[in-house]
């Protein structure tokens, strides 16, 4: 009984592990300094709109 137990385990990991496998190869790849750029652009863009438009 235990043993049928260790059998199913083994085959769950490995479906999982195919799953991610498959699912990490698709998208779009972004250097990390690329996302941290594109957010200081976001924020600067945000903080001269309200020097431009200050609020009422």
């Amino acid at each position: 009984m235990a043993s049928k137990k260790k059998g199913q385990g083994f085959q769950s990991a490995a479906g999982l592990i195919r799953y991610f496998d498959n699912e990490t190869s698709k998208g779009p790849v972004l250097k990390p300094w690329s996302v941290v750029g594109i957010i200081a652009v976001v924020i600067a863009v945000i903080c001269i709109a309200g020097f431009v438009w200050p609020a009422a």
